[in-house]
């Protein structure tokens, strides 16, 4: 099993430590590229893909671990676009 499918395994699984690099790893082997809006975008980070839309997440701090209506938002998405 790849580094990918293991990511996409645990992610589905929907952990309680999933965090924000992981999800960024996850959504640039899918195909989305990071953008950040400058200064004034905060913690707030667009994830571009011209075929399937934008992302948008906010990047939590101070731990960096994603709540959970994310990663089900996240999953939501990525499934209705049928990346994973």
């Amino acid at each position: 099993m790849s580094r990918k499918e293991k990511l996409v395994k645990r992610f589905k699984m929907k952990p309680a430590d999933f965090t924000f690099s992981e999800a960024e790893t996850l959504l640039g082997w899918l195909g989305y590229h990071r953008f950040d809006k400058g200064k004034t975008s905060g913690s707030r980070v667009i994830f571009k893909n011209e075929l399937h839309g934008d992302i948008v997440l906010h990047k939590p701090h101070p731990n960096g671990i994603l709540k959970q209506y994310q990663i089900r938002q996240l999953i939501e998405q990525l499934e209705k676009e049928g990346l994973i």
